[in-house]
């Protein structure tokens, strides 16, 4: 799970198989699936959403997309399903999670995991379990220097979702996870919310060529 960052060369991002122009319309039914190259160094390395795939997470988000974000992870469709987010908005606020849950069908179904009480059996394991809680210290040391590196620290450098000691929320774990492989939390939070059957991609058909043609 651990990834020695700093050593992978700079890979571009990966769409879904055929990319976006090639994403199929029909339903899937599982349509967001772990990348086993996912690292912390190809999360860096995503270029700044430009306006088609903006105008993408803002529907997917229904609010306007903020902090920068970068696509870092795609799911069948070829549509994102986690942004990376700058550290600060533009007004200098900081935000409370690099990489952001984009994906409305796997935020729902993380939703539920967090309203049926995993959490409380999670943060039970974390302060019985020796290993999960070493691995789960250190994903948070690894996150908090990849945030630290793209804009300095925040006030307290805290880190995101509870780390290094609790677990707040799901969707922050499973967005790290996704990006970067490299958060057990978020492992097991996606392995929970998986498959996650999708009827079709989830913004207007206008993006969905908006976002063909900038790709």
């Amino acid at each position: 799970m651990t990834h020695a960052d700093g050593e992978d060369p700079p890979l571009p991002v990966v769409d879904a198989p055929g990319g976006r122009e090639a994403a199929a319309r029909t339903p899937l039914e599982d349509a967001v699936r772990v990348d086993p190259a996912a690292s912390y160094v190809r999360a860096g390395a995503a270029p700044a959403a430009d306006t088609a795939e903006r105008a993408v997470l803002s529907a997917q988000l229904g609010r306007p997309a903020r902090g920068a974000p970068a696509v870092v992870h795609r799911c069948g469709f070829g549509l994102p399903t986690v942004a990376r987010v700058q550290p600060r908005l533009e007004d200098g606020t900081p935000f409370p999670t690099v990489f952001w849950l984009t994906c409305p069908v796997l935020r729902s179904r993380v939703g539920r995991l967090e309203a049926d009480h995993a959490m409380v059996g999670l943060n039970d394991r974390l302060s019985h379990d020796p290993v999960l809680a070493a691995e789960y210290a250190a994903a948070s040391t690894r996150y908090v220097a990849f945030r630290d590196r793209l804009d300095g620290p925040l006030p307290g450098d805290p880190s995101a979702g509870g780390m290094p000691h609790h677990i707040k929320c799901l969707h922050v774990h499973a967005a790290h996870h996704l990006a970067t492989g490299d958060n057990p939390v978020g492992a097991w939070t996606v392995e929970h919310a998986t498959p996650a059957p999708c009827a079709g991609p989830c913004v207007p058909e206008d993006l969905l060529g908006d976002a063909d043609d900038a790709g």
